[in-house]
């Protein structure tokens, strides 16, 4: 199977300037206002353009630094109800555009154009992902109902500002600045008072000592990127089932704000938090995690983790990922991403193998959750998994090997949404089977995604991750801590 080229890693990085909603906003504006005005600024109005833009400025970073996640998004109307009654009516014209041109972006370059040439969805996508863009909640480009009033509002301050400098006005009105200050005070108190539904962290370092010799052999992680929990519980899924009847099912595992692909990775395999090892959003401003991951845990003890995921990860990593293309059809992604694990697992032979399978997760992007499409890609993995774990069974790599299921986010309604933690994403599938975990065990008690790296490392005999925060899933691990005791 082709790995993910260069060209791919930087345009996958190129393309999260789009996708990911912060960045995307500015982008959007500016490319708006320069078609809107580019007859102008070819008769040299570029002064009166970029005055314009520094004195809207503040309103660009007040929309790039808070989020405005799930409902708080609706309060996003009042500062453009506010600006049409203290000023000018904006030109709709303007405003036609900027709708015009979003609706175009998401739904037909994105939803159909995009997604046809990445992973052969049909040409007629566009009558299904309309929907989807209205009823997205997450943090990328395609929430309409956070993008619409953001990038209104940012036009018609922008255009109005031009405007009076066509006037000779130099400076804004003394209305301008106190209305810049009100929508200042209103982000900060929605956010400061509303906004209160990320998962609590851990504060502490994991406590007490790893296992100090190894209890596994191996340990094998397989992560169906953005599998809706309920969602896998509707699936028939036979192995799967199986396999968490053998082993311990964790029923509340959380995972971490915002739930994107990159930052929950990060997570999971640092046992830490956005705010330690960097990544904050799936678009990386500067590569590499700042903390110890669990590849660092295992070099220390002279053993050897991969991962094989999609380029997005190298961006966390580096050179500890093995890369597939996700430039491929819907149908052909996991069954790759399988045969391609075979291959690593029979030439690198790594302690720690972790596996990305993507094909839920970019379903649930092209074509929503709550279809059978999605279904089916679920019941998909189930059918790969068992092929895989049956082949390590038969290469003799299952002797003394844990293995984990897991998805590292949910997914919502809308565009497969995840990142603010709306109904679907926030609580994961996860269970372990293997020698030492308890068969049929069920735990109630709500655990995150990042005692994953801690929990690793004690099974293969390294010392934990230097900032890993999660406890170790000792539920699971009860005859495995009765033989270290």
């Amino acid at each position: 199977m082709k790995s993910a080229s260069k060209f791919e890693k930087t345009a996958a990085r190129c393309w999260n300037l789009l996708n990911e909603g912060k960045p995307f906003t500015p982008i959007f504006v500016v490319g708006t206002m320069t078609i809107f005005h580019f007859q102008g600024l070819l008769q040299g109005e570029w002064f009166s353009f970029l005055i314009s833009l520094l004195f809207t400025l503040p309103l660009f970073i007040l929309y790039f630094y808070y989020d405005f996640p799930l409902f708080l998004r609706n309060y996003l109307w009042i500062p453009v109800i506010g600006y049409l009654l203290l000023f000018e009516s904006p030109d709709l014209a303007l405003w036609g555009l900027g709708i015009g041109l979003y609706f175009f972006f998401t739904v037909f370059f994105w939803g159909t154009f995009y997604y046809h040439l990445r992973i052969g969805t049909d040409w007629l996508n566009f009558t299904r992902f309309w929907k989807l863009v209205l009823k997205n909640s997450d943090s990328t480009s395609g929430n309409a109902q956070e993008q619409l009033p953001k990038f209104l509002l940012l036009l018609s301050v922008w255009d109005g500002m031009m405007t009076n400098l066509s006037t000779g006005e130099l400076l804004p009105t003394n209305d301008y600045f106190i209305f810049c200050g009100v929508v200042f005070a209103l982000a900060f108190i929605l956010h400061h008072f509303l906004f209160d539904w990320k998962p609590k962290q851990y504060d502490s370092f994991t406590a007490g000592e790893p296992a100090g010799e190894a209890l596994n052999d191996k340990v094998v992680v397989i992560v169906i990127d953005g599998m809706r929990k309920e969602r896998f519980y509707e699936a028939n899924t036979p192995f799967l089932d199986g396999l968490m009847e053998k082993g311990t099912e964790y029923l509340n595992m959380e995972t971490v704000y915002p739930a994107r692909t990159v930052v929950c990775f990060s997570s999971m395999f640092t046992g830490t938090y956005p705010k330690e090892h960097g990544m904050k959003s799936n678009m990386v401003w500067k590569l590499g995690i700042k903390v110890e991951s669990i590849f660092d845990s295992l070099r220390k003890v002279g053993k050897k983790g991969k991962m094989l995921g999609i380029a997005h990860l190298v961006d966390s990593f580096g050179s500890d990922v093995d890369t597939v293309t996700a430039v491929m059809h819907k149908d052909k992604a996991d069954r790759n991403i399988i045969n391609k694990a075979k291959k690593i697992m029979e030439e690198e032979d790594p302690d720690l193998f972790i596996v990305q399978l993507i094909g839920t997760d970019q379903i649930g992007h092209s074509r929503g959750v709550l279809y059978n499409e999605y279904i089916e890609k679920i019941e998909e993995a189930d059918r790969l998994i068992q092929e895989y774990v049956e082949w390590l069974e038969a290469e003799g790599k299952m002797e003394n090997t844990t293995l984990m299921i897991c998805a590292d986010h949910g997914q919502a309604d809308g565009i497969g949404g995840h990142g603010h933690l709306d109904e679907g994403e926030r609580f994961v599938p996860f269970f372990m089977v293997g020698p030492g975990v308890k068969p049929g065990e069920k735990i109630q008690e709500k655990h995150s995604l990042v005692s994953m790296a801690p929990t690793i490392a004690h099974l293969l005999g390294a010392p934990f991750p230097g900032n890993s925060r999660g406890p170790v899933l000792n539920e699971a691990l009860k005859e495995s801590w009765k033989q270290h005791e």
